[in-house]
């Protein structure tokens, strides 16, 4: 449990990444998430969701404790926002950076755009609850839950 004073209390189950722009540029997972996934997995179920544009997902992840969600549809936002629903939404940290990630940031109990490499989509970047400049950053704030903290409270 992380309570955010004046804000809410989160009771976090499941941390849903995107892939690329998120986690990966270019098809391939960036070298500092293989230890932050190590650490978080002792505490949260994670979850990479993805389309998979250069086919790379299964391979790189391979030896994660992650659950792969390969997207299927042709209206991926809508399908990464039923992912987290299906979830619990209420128990989601969702992170992301692409505009097929802005249903998915609005509908978690907390939502962070990554303003990386590629940038961050505008409608996206509105549904974040924090904006972080990558993903060390980001995955960070739930190993050192106090950052949250001092972030949000009001």
């Amino acid at each position: 449990m992380i309570t955010i004073p004046n804000v809410k209390t989160l009771d976090l189950e499941h941390i849903v990444c995107d892939y690329n722009g998120t986690i990966a540029k270019d098809g391939f997972v960036l070298p500092e998430v293989k230890g932050l996934f190590e650490e978080l997995s002792k505490r949260y179920t994670l979850h990479v969701i993805t389309a998979d544009t250069f086919g790379s997902v299964h391979e790189q992840l391979e030896g994660y404790h992650v659950t792969i969600k390969v997207l299927h549809s042709e209206h991926h936002t809508q399908e990464k926002a039923e992912y987290i629903a299906q979830l619990q939404a209420d128990k989601c940290a969702a992170i992301g950076n692409g505009g097929n990630d802005q249903e998915m940031l609005a509908s978690a109990a907390i939502a962070i755009a990554i303003l990386g490499d590629e940038g961050c989509a505008k409608e996206t970047l509105m549904r974040a609850d924090i904006v972080c400049k990558n993903i060390q950053d980001a995955l960070s704030l739930f190993i050192h839950t106090k950052r949250l903290v001092a972030t949000l409270r009001k």
